[in-house]
């Protein structure tokens, strides 16, 4: 057994909870949208945002909404079944936008006075007197304001008036001609397909955090854990995973990982991401890793008794050992 030299993670950009900005004027090449994930479809949007600020000496920016406008009507209507579940937390997706060149991001609540204002109101006071927009990449089906009443030609008509340029986009579709979108990959990680979520996303998927103080069974069971909280509805099939976390130590450290509301031993119904790391003890409380989901191995399950729990967990570890032995670290 080692102990793990510690090693630190990182940075990010400008974040506006509130427009217009309090410490700029400078004009912006904006995107909206939600961005969950930040997939391969995003990627190429963010990518088009970020090279025409560049080249025309603008603040590459997203705009985006807090809760996701979807939920906010679903609670409203008291229909939480169709709230959506969330493939990133809002760390992993501020995280991703600044990692694809984005320097100002604006998490916009969406609220009643949100949902109320008029499409030419959004234009104005957000976009415009907000974030001194000069250029604007939305996709081809974009609709905006109250009832989703703005749509293409108003922005293009009031960016003639106030002088923006507005460009559109159309679904990004991979190498199949399949549509890469947020739905996909939520699908994908629903059933614990990780390979489709990889091909989607263009990366593995991850979820980071702080770590937290857990029960400590798994201490005393032999099989201690780092334990995280996870995004709310998080999209992620309930299960055991083989796992690396990043950002503890100086290279990434092999583990087990189990997501879910532990059945066996807890009965309070919320999900936290528990990570046994293989042959490395270490002190991380509230630290922040990221953990890198490599391979799904079989349900979350409740067990008769520890002694039960105790050999399923037992097993898991030599699977995951069994995967990094043919895969490597």
């Amino acid at each position: 057994m080692q102990n793990c030299k510690l090693s630190s993670v990182n940075s990010s950009p400008r974040i506006y909870r509130s427009l217009p900005r309090f410490d700029s004027s400078r004009p912006s090449a904006v995107t909206i949208g939600n961005f969950d994930g930040v997939h391969r479809g995003h990627q190429a949007i963010l990518a088009r945002v970020a090279d025409h600020a560049r080249k025309h000496g603008l603040a590459p920016t997203v705009m985006t909404f807090e809760p996701h406008p979807r939920a906010y009507f679903a609670a409203k209507g008291h229909r939480p079944e169709l709230i959506p579940t969330q493939v990133s937390s809002l760390r992993d997706k501020m995280w991703s936008l600044a990692h694809h060149g984005i320097e100002q991001i604006v998490l916009e609540r969406f609220n009643q006075r949100l949902a109320d204002m008029s499409a030419q109101a959004f234009i104005e006071q957000l976009l415009l007197r907000g974030l001194n927009t000069r250029w604007l990449l939305v996709g081809e089906d974009f609709r905006y304001g109250h009832k989703r009443g703005g749509d293409i030609e108003l922005l293009r008509s009031m960016g003639a008036r106030h002088g923006f340029q507005v460009e559109t986009i159309s679904d990004v579709a991979d190498e199949h001609g399949h549509r890469i979108s947020s739905s996909e990959v939520r699908t994908a990680l629903a059933v614990g397909d990780l390979r489709r979520a990889e091909h989607l996303l263009g990366h593995t998927y991850h979820i980071s955090g702080h770590v937290v103080h857990g029960q400590k069974l798994g201490r005393s069971l032999g099989f201690p854990t780092l334990n995280l909280r996870v995004p709310p509805l998080c999209a992620v099939r309930s299960g055991i995973y083989v796992v690396r976390a990043h950002g503890l130590a100086e290279t990434p450290l092999p583990g087990v990982a189990s997501l879910g509301v532990r059945p066996t031993v807890a009965g309070d119904g919320q999900v936290m991401l528990e990570v046994h790391l293989l042959d490395c003890r270490i002190d991380a409380y509230g630290k922040l890793t990221r953990i890198e989901f490599l391979e799904f191995l079989r349900d979350e399950e409740k067990f008769p008794d520890l002694p039960t729990l105790t050999a399923a967990i037992d097993k898991d570890a030599r699977s995951a050992r069994d995967y990094f032995a043919v895969h490597g670290l």
